[in-house]
């Protein structure tokens, strides 16, 4: 029997964001393929679900210290706050392999107690970048300030996982970038595990573009508002913009524009709707950090996809998509999906490709190669 310890910085159920989404599936891929799991989880919030009970041999609770007791001058706030000495002492007490769900979890990856441990490093993103580009984006100057220390703090300890004996990348440029720094360590792209086992597309014709994810979230809300400030007002197809907490500055723009509509906080069954009837997915992104899993939402389950390059960086996934780089070229690609249906030949071209690398009880056995004794 395989045994594993994974290391999750939040609690992955409901698996309703990128990381999570990735870390539940994962769990049960495992557990499905007879890995013994014990997963370990940073609580701030989200319960302790018994979903989780079923895929787990145990599921460990640990505080997240916020505020001022995860604040550190030498270790990005994201991993000194999620420290806890009952996890190290259930990692000593139980013999097993450890996966750490990304520099978030990576406190004790270097503990001199568990040296003899066999240690497989999840990178979700680049995070340093990802901060930084956050850095930039933000007019907020507490934030900026915030984001900026978190850059300069993990650019130091990315380089510093060598204590780690395997990377699992989720993207190409995420594979390269760890296989310089760690040239002597074993790698591999293990593509996000996710909910869908196969393309789940409606043929035909839908009536309206749509653009989904976390509208408050600084990445989405620049996404969204790149499309209401340059695309829309230049097409006359209906847009439906439809996510969590929607920011006021999408509000406005989308209240500006009639054939563009709002949808704030869509429950799981709308948003599943919302996919599948679109006619078109608009899916453009500024920070071409790891995988949006929003992207295989559309790919698995929605008809045409249009991206700018940002997005499908590093993914594989450009040629099941419509690649636009300019508004110009966005407008462009938005009128002629639009008027193309979506047919058998494209649903097969898409499951070809999407069902080679997304394919989770494959990359579950990946995974478990590396746990052979």
């Amino acid at each position: 029997m395989i045994r594993l310890h994974i290391i999750s910085p939040d609690v992955p159920y409901p698996p309703d964001y990128g990381g999570m989404v990735d870390v539940f599936f994962k769990v049960k891929n495992l557990h499905e393929a007879g890995v013994l799991i014990y997963l370990h989880c940073f609580e701030y919030g989200r319960g302790r679900p018994q979903a989780l009970e079923q895929y787990c041999e145990k599921v460990f609770y640990y505080p997240r210290k916020t505020g001022l007791p995860g604040l550190s001058l030498r270790l990005p706030y994201m991993m000194y706050s999620r420290r806890d000495e009952q996890l190290l002492h259930n990692l000593q007490s139980i013999d097993a392999p450890i996966l750490f769900e990304g520099v978030h979890t990576a406190y004790y990856l270097s503990h001199p107690s568990l040296a003899g441990r066999f240690k497989l490093m999840r990178n979700q993103n680049l995070e340093q970048e990802y901060f930084a580009l956050l850095g930039q984006r933000t007019k907020n100057l507490l934030k900026k300030l915030y984001y900026r220390v978190e850059a300069s703090l993990l650019k130091t300890q990315e380089s510093r996982l060598d204590a780690a004996d395997v990377f699992l990348t989720v993207a190409e440029h995420d594979y390269r970038f760890f296989k310089k720094a760690y040239p002597e360590k074993q790698h591999d792209y293990v593509p996000s595990f996710q909910p869908y086992h196969d393309i789940d597309v409606l043929p035909g014709m839908g009536s309206y573009a749509l653009y989904h994810g976390n509208l408050g979230h600084l990445e989405n809300i620049e996404a969204a508002l790149f499309l209401l400030e340059n695309v829309c007002p230049h097409s006359t197809v209906p847009f439906i913009f439809a996510g969590r907490d929607p920011h006021e500055k999408l509000k406005a723009a989308c209240a500006d524009l009639p054939h563009c509509r709002l949808i704030a906080n869509p429950d799981q069954e709308t948003m599943a709707r919302l996919v599948a009837e679109a006619q078109v997915h608009v899916l453009p992104t500024f920070q071409a950090t790891g995988l949006k899993l929003k992207l295989l939402h559309a790919l698995f389950h929605g008809r045409h996809v249009i991206v700018n390059r940002e997005m499908v960086e590093g993914t594989g996934l450009a040629e099941v998509c419509h690649v636009a780089g300019t508004p110009a070229t966005f407008i462009e690609q938005l009128e002629t999906r639009f008027s193309q249906p979506f047919d058998q030949e494209n649903i097969n071209a898409r499951r070809a490709l999407l069902l080679q690398r997304y394919n989770n009880r494959q990359n579950a056995l990946r995974i478990m190669t590396y746990l052979q004794p």
